[in-house]
């Protein structure tokens, strides 16, 4: 995408003296970046597109079959993740052939803007299923293991809605106004700055959660649960994944801003390689490597996951409570209109007048 932002800029800076030209693509449809249908700053590398599509696709291949051999159902996170990138890089493929076309253009690069909020996620799950694998309390900070990754996901959609807005407006191609395309990449930004905080605070969820599992270590309990065997080697790769997303994060954000439009990273496709697409193919790799369900195994392993006869015994249960309290209201409304109608009852036989009249001479109730 920053293609075709600086492509825009550099078109609508010129424009100012010059108007914009359109040029005789060249056989994979390359145009100078004068050009007004210009959407690389560079010319695109056919073959690293073609190696980075292999590289996702075995990684693909390989977490589609740990993740049923292991049976691991949160696995399909990263395996979206892997996906995207995957597609991302089959369409940059595509669009390497076909320069000028914005249909290509414009789905590769949202792909591979939105593809690293996958590997949160996915990091976000695994921190909440160690939580409750290892620690007794199945808490850090006192919030259970399941709350913290529903609040922590719900940050990673957010981020995800925010990023898909703010890339969406800034990547329709050069023909879009200036102002909406610095619109869009304020909005991705903002985007992306509110998945790096997420990041942040999580990783100081992940520390505390390592000093947890020492203490334990030490005094035994890791050992005589039967799970001090591999913590360490999956935590590392966490902290791992997280420091590969943060790298793809500062290039971005380097990138966007003032500083980076105005130096060479626009203009060269090696910084999109080394610091976008390298980082998020080693975070993958990674989890081969080291696969949460070799590590993550027993009862415990995963959250509880309640059957569907749990869940509509649950539901009839709410509905009759819900019932009963309703029906209790009625009951206590009509007991007191009872008591209410019996109270006038026992004044009208006593003889005592059910009206006074005050200083005025005015009756009253």
């Amino acid at each position: 995408m920053s293609s075709v932002i600086s492509a825009a800029a550099t078109a609508s800076s010129s424009s100012t003296t010059l108007s914009c030209i359109t040029s005789t693509p060249d056989k994979n449809g390359h145009v100078p970046i004068t050009d007004c249908r210009a959407l690389y700053n560079y010319y695109p590398s056919f073959g690293a597109a073609i190696l980075f599509s292999i590289i996702f696709g075995i990684s693909l291949c390989l977490h589609t079959v740990q993740a049923f051999s292991w049976r691991k159902r949160f696995c399909w996170v990263m395996i979206m993740g892997v996906a995207w990138e995957m597609a991302a890089f089959v369409l940059r493929v595509v669009s390497t052939r076909h320069q000028i076309s914005t249909g290509i253009f414009i789905p590769s690069f949202l792909l591979v803007f939105l593809a690293p909020l996958w590997f949160n996620a996915f990091d976000y799950m695994l921190l909440g299923r160690m939580i409750y694998f290892y620690l007794p309390s199945r808490s850090i900070f006192g919030i259970s293991a399941m709350s913290l990754t529903k609040i922590f996901v719900l940050a990673d959609v957010t981020a995800f809605l925010v990023q898909a807005v703010g890339g969406s407006m800034a990547s329709n191609g050069p023909s879009e106004s200036q102002s909406a395309i610095n619109l869009g990449l304020h909005i991705y930004m903002g985007g992306i700055g509110l998945q790096q905080l997420a990041i942040l605070v999580f990783s100081s969820l992940a520390v505390r959660l390592h000093l947890h599992l020492v203490q334990l270590e030490r005094n035994g309990a890791l050992a005589e649960a039967g799970r001090e065997r591999g913590w360490r080697r999956l935590l590392y790769t966490l902290y791992a994944s997280l420091t590969c997303i943060t790298i793809r994060i500062i290039f971005r954000l380097i990138e966007y801003s003032p500083a980076g439009n105005g130096s060479s990273i626009p203009g060269h496709e090696a910084f999109f390689y080394c610091l976008d697409a390298l980082p998020m193919s080693v975070a993958a790799y990674l989890f081969n490597c080291i696969h949460p369900g070799a590590i993550l195994v027993g009862p415990d392993a995963e959250f509880p996951r309640k059957s569907r006869k749990q869940n509509k015994e649950e539901k009839r249960l709410k509905n009759e409570a819900k019932k009963a309290e309703k029906e209790e209201k009625r009951v206590q409304k009509e007991e007191n209109r009872a008591e209410k109608e019996e109270r006038k009852k026992m004044r009208s036989s006593s003889g005592l007048p059910t009206t006074t009249k005050d200083v005025n001479g005015l009756e009253v109730a």
